[in-house]
């Protein structure tokens, strides 16, 4: 197998790829820069591709397939930045990552306490010197009920985390799990959005899921609740969350990931006029928290994307089923 990896970052990934390539003996390519049509020869005479949450669609995987590409990964859980079905049609396989459920899931109950416990206001008064109290006041999560919406294997582990804090937990899934249910009640979504004092997103970013917490759901919810999404952006109709946040309807939020955020991470744009007034909008509400989609972002979490990314493009090139491949 040769592989070509886009959007490789030297100052973590790159050294995992080395070792993983020095035990396994295939060839590698890279480049630090997301693929474009300025960059896709690149790739020409090999394999097999890398990439990360950086759009893959019709052409850019014709352009690939073109130049010999057969097999791609993602060194992510989620894929819906690449475009499946096309993949497909042309004879590409289509793999993902997999890591421990526990660093996003620990990202997630801490967005959740620096939200409930109103941190971002605090730092910037604080920055000002205001060491005032007033308009500070928190919430305790173990007075709280927390609803989990998604009891996949980030959110099982969300539940099982959070019931040392002593809160009341609420879930909802298609599909619901014996194990959450000893630690969870499991109730329909318009119950744990109106029962619950902080919502928590753990739903894959499915087109049925598009749009998941919209007006409607906002209304629904208990005034002054918290919503958190550490899983997709998709999920959560923007424009509605701010006007539920405008409103006084939604308590605050603490975002990890929002809607139309390809092309801004992981790049370094602090130069840049960015082109995503919604993201602007929410980093200048006081109760709006949002980080750069860096929710994995532990070293066993990208050591694990790369070999599990990379294994599955390796069974791949010997005709072998991975279970890391995209059916």
């Amino acid at each position: 197998m040769r592989l070509f990896a886009f959007a490789l970052r030297e100052y973590d990934e790159l050294g995992y790829l080395e070792g993983y390539a020095g035990e396994q003996g295939f060839e590698f390519g890279w480049t630090s820069e997301y693929p474009s049509e300025e960059n896709l020869g690149l790739a020409r005479g090999y394999d097999a591709i890398s990439c990360i949450t950086n759009p893959m669609d019709a052409a850019r995987l014709d352009a690939l397939h073109d130049l010999g590409a057969r097999w791609i990964a993602t060194r992510s859980i989620g894929y819906d930045h690449i475009d499946v079905a096309h993949a497909r049609s042309i004879g590409m396989r289509v793999a993902h990552s997999a890591y421990p459920p526990e660093g996003v899931a620990n990202y997630a109950i801490m967005l959740m306490m620096m939200a409930a416990r109103k941190m971002k206001l605090i730092e910037r008064t604080d920055d000002a010197q205001d060491f005032g109290l007033h308009g500070k006041i928190g919430l305790d999560i173990s007075q709280a009920t927390v609803g989990v919406v998604g009891t996949g294997r980030i959110g099982a582990t969300v539940v099982r985390h959070l019931s040392g804090f002593g809160c009341k937990i609420l879930a909802c899934d298609p599909y619901p799990s014996e194990e959450v249910g000893r630690l969870a009640t499991y109730v329909s979504l318009d119950e744990l959005l109106a029962s619950s004092d902080i919502v928590t997103l753990h739903a894959p970013g499915l087109p049925e899921n598009h749009h998941m917490i919209d007006a409607a759901a906002f209304a629904r919810m208990r005034r002054g609740a918290i919503l958190v999404n550490a899983a997709r952006g998709s999920l959560v109709d923007t424009a509605a969350l701010v006007d539920a946040v405008e409103t006084g309807q939604l308590g605050g939020a603490a975002l990890d990931t929002i809607e139309n955020e390809s092309d801004l991470y992981y790049l370094d744009r602090s130069r840049d006029v960015l082109p995503n007034r919604d993201r602007a909008v929410l980093k200048g509400l006081p109760n709006v928290i949002v980080t750069p989609h860096m929710a994995f972002y532990t070293e066993e979490d990208v050591r694990n994307m790369v070999r599990s990314s990379t294994g599955a493009l390796l069974a791949f090139s010997r005709g072998e089923d991975s279970p890391f491949e995209v059916k």
